[in-house]
């Protein structure tokens, strides 16, 4: 059987989104686009942040981490709460915590505050997204996920845009508290449309993990504490032994999976070839891929001179391209298979990153645009495609489990990008120049600042070979085998 003729199985392209169809699109493709706006929006806001907060530039990145360790740690428990007590209400919830917590940051009076903050904003936007995949699968016959899952895609890239947009924007025209507060007013849209559109969905009968929970977060959380440290004050006994700790705590943590009863990421689900690859591509793209957005903000900044914003906008093209061509390909899905698709996308993305590590200190600044372009064709290529390819190989019964691992994957591989970005930044300069370059309040020339470039292009050649992983593993995830199960094909609630 081919590819095509097995991802035919889905059923052909139909016509457009039923009303309430769209509703659901639109709401879920908002709840995508503010979580990863909220990703991106406080990175060009960081200076002032400090500045304002008389924070240290080791509390103050905290701002970002806490944002990703918890929405990873909590997205497939988050897609468990729906599957216990119905996605609606969950869903829903996630919105009402996400808006709370995007007030209380921009009331925050000290750094702390603000990262206790941020916690609760991420729980929020850890429920949006995990339960996401599931709430489109709910609702959109078989036939038009793939396009919804298009503009899924959509939502993510846009709110990146605006997030790097805004970010620069609002915090020099009115502040940085208003990077939060614009979260309020579409929260408060968002949350009568998500109570009006979503239907009710059955509850299903599953227990939260919590020493899963307790294990993952605890590994993670001291890989991230002990990798600022390290880059913050240099090597030290502790803070070797918070790495040492947090990475013997990973595979204790798949162990205690293998055994559990009820497990929070049920590695024996996975099992089935096609499936499990899909999420580990899932899960080699966003860790290839986005350390290379911190990547090129220290190039940009640090060694051509430009200021956050100015250095953002060159990344701007890449995205709209994303945005744009989400929904185009998750309509061809079911025509190309999800195989082809998924590897072409990894495959220029790994490309595009390839020629960012031939720029050089005199290199042409417009190249940075056009390759931005084809990382953009990249992403907005596999994006929707490997989502697609996922969401086909689960049930009803497992809609919240499999989006909720998903985005796990994903999370967990922007997390892991960040400390690559900061880790290798700190090692090829002083440290105190690292986090200035990365906050955009140094510029770095002579010796010092070729040492930095070739720090960055191995950091970037590092991606290039995980990407290239990437690509391997999409293609050799081979074709999908028919499913049987008549379960898999209606996936709408009653």
């Amino acid at each position: 059987m081919t590819e095509v003729a097995a991802d035919a199985s889905l059923g052909p392209p139909g016509p457009g989104f039923t009303p309430k169809e769209l509703r659901t699109v639109v709401l879920t493709t908002v709840g995508v686009l503010m979580f990863a706006a909220d990703s991106t929006i406080v990175i060009l806001a960081l200076p002032t942040m400090a500045r304002e907060l008389s924070a240290p530039l080791g509390s103050i990145i905290w701002v970002i981490l806490i944002y990703l360790l918890t929405t990873t740690v909590l997205t497939t428990q988050a897609g468990r709460l729906g599957d216990l007590f119905g996605r609606r209400g969950i869903y829903n919830a996630g919105f009402a915590v996400f808006t709370v917590g995007s007030a209380l940051c921009g009331l925050a009076p000290t750094v702390e505050v603000l990262i206790a903050a941020r916690l609760v904003q991420a729980i929020g936007g850890a429920v949006i997204f995990a339960n996401g995949y599931a709430v489109v699968a709910d609702a959109v016959a078989p036939t038009r996920r793939g396009r919804a899952f298009g503009y899924f895609v959509s939502g993510w890239a846009t709110g990146a845009i605006l997030g790097i947009l805004l970010g620069g924007a609002i915090t020099t025209a009115f502040g940085w508290r208003y990077i939060f507060y614009l979260n309020v007013p579409i929260g408060l849209v968002a949350l009568p449309l998500g109570l009006t559109t979503l239907a009710k969905t059955p509850r299903r009968e599953v227990q939260l993990d919590v020493p899963g929970f307790l294990a993952l977060s605890s590994g993670l959380g001291l890989i991230c504490y002990g990798a600022i440290e390290l880059a913050s004050y240099g090597v030290s006994a502790l803070n070797v032994a918070y790495l040492l700790a947090g990475l013997l705590l990973l595979p204790v943590f798949v162990a205690a999976e293998l055994r559990a009863r009820h497990p929070m990421i049920d590695f024996r689900q996975v099992r089935e070839r096609y499936l499990g690859l899909s999420l580990s591509a899932g899960f080699l793209q966003p860790l290839g891929y986005l350390a290379v957005i911190f990547v090129l903000t220290m190039y940009l900044q640090g060694l051509r001179g430009l200021s956050p914003l100015d250095a953002s906008l060159l990344l701007v093209p890449g995205y709209l391209i994303g945005a744009v061509l989400g929904p185009a390909v998750g309509r061809r899905v079911e025509t190309f298979g999800a195989r082809k698709l998924t590897t072409l996308g990894i495959s220029i993305t790994a490309a595009a990153v390839l020629l960012y590590s031939t720029l050089s200190i005199t290199s042409w600044i417009g190249f940075v645009p056009l390759i931005s372009c084809m990382t953009g064709v990249g992403a907005g290529i596999f994006y929707p495609s490997n989502a697609t390819a996922i969401m086909s190989r689960a049930t009803p019964t497992t809609f919240g489990s499999i989006s909720g691992l998903q985005g796990t994957l994903l999370n967990l591989g922007a997390l892991l990008s960040f400390i690559l970005a900061l880790t290798i930044a700190s090692a090829t300069v002083p440290r105190y120049v690292a986090y200035a370059v990365f906050l955009g309040t140094a510029n770095l020339s002579g010796p010092i600042g070729g040492q930095f470039l070739g720090g960055l292009h191995a950091a970037l050649w590092g991606c290039v070979g995980v990407l290239a992983a990437g690509a391997l593993v999409s293609w050799g995830r081979g074709n999908p085998a028919p499913r049987p199960d008549p379960l898999a094909a209606p996936g709408h609630a009653t």
